[in-house]
């Protein structure tokens, strides 16, 4: 019996060793675009140290996906930087319930009913990234815009919305979208088998939602000077032709784009550094 005691402690002592030295990450690999090299997580993470913002791409209903952009976030913070994260699951107007949540004064029942007021996907696919946010005191941003409003542009293009909806929008917001940008949004959401003129309205929506947010990101990074920023957002918002880009023609932040890889789908050999810098490297991803 004591021996099984003594094999059973020994055995949580290593998985716990072997937690702290780096098996938790969700993808241990990651492909560095710029060379083509196959790096460790962690080198990743040293490399982005000096950037502004960090980009993670995401799909919504990807667990694994979630558990990176949590990986991230830890390993960020306990370099000790001073840093802030950026959401496209909460609207610009419930900044109130987010610094109330990081402050204590919501409670965690109220903060789930504003999540979902804000988010489709289930609670518990963000839960520890907002949880561990809470805990460390570090700030979030709300950086979307009403669903209602993207989804009225999708439908019926730009040119629908009336004073009321474009006064709920950053100024100076247009969705004026050019060839290159529509052939990003039909690789990136493999958008092909749609109308031209419905196409069209689906790239302005999604126009829309990258300069809002980008918008939104840069007027917090203007009073929060220093801070680093996380954006967690869409795989689609989170290339570097979504909302890098607008931030790019917005201001001159630095960043850093990281996305997921998904086995059978996404094809590093074809991705540039004009798409993003990371790839992440699922166990069962060759290269």
């Amino acid at each position: 019996m004591k021996k099984c005691i003594l094999f059973a402690l020994l055995f949580i002592f290593l998985v716990s060793c072997s937690q702290e030295a780096g098996g938790q990450y969700a993808y241990r690999r990651v492909l560095r675009i710029s060379d083509g090299a196959v790096i460790p997580f962690d080198s990743m993470i040293h490399e982005m140290q000096g950037v502004d913002i960090v980009f993670i791409g995401e799909s919504h209903d990807r667990e694994k996906d979630h558990q990176a952009e949590l990986d991230i976030i830890r390993a960020m913070f306990k370099k000790g930087s001073r840093m802030g994260i950026g959401l496209e699951m909460f609207r610009a107007d419930s900044q109130n319930t987010l610094e109330g949540w990081i402050n204590g004064s919501v409670d965690q029942d109220t903060f789930i009913r504003a999540y979902y007021n804000n988010w489709p996907m289930p609670w518990p696919f963000y839960r520890d990234i907002l949880l561990y946010a809470r805990e460390k005191k570090i700030p979030m941003v709300g950086l979307n815009v009403p669903d209602r409003i993207a989804e009225k542009v999708a439908e019926n293009g730009f040119k629908s919305l009336g004073r009321e909806e474009l006064a709920k929008l950053p100024p100076g917001i247009s969705c004026n979208v050019d060839p290159g940008y529509m052939d990003f949004i039909e690789r990136a959401y493999e958008a092909h088998n749609m109308k031209k003129e419905r196409f069209i309205f689906f790239c302005e929506a999604q126009m829309l939602w990258d300069k809002a947010m980008a918008w939104n990101l840069i007027e917090y990074m203007k009073k929060q000077p220093g801070r680093k920023m996380i954006v967690l957002a869409g795989v689609g918002h989170s290339w570097k032709r979504g909302i890098p880009q607008q931030v790019k023609i917005g201001a001159s932040y630095t960043f850093k784009v990281v996305l997921p890889g998904v086995p059978d789908k996404t094809d590093t050999r074809s991705i540039t550094t004009g798409d993003a810098d990371y790839i992440l490297l699922d166990s069962q991803a060759g290269h």
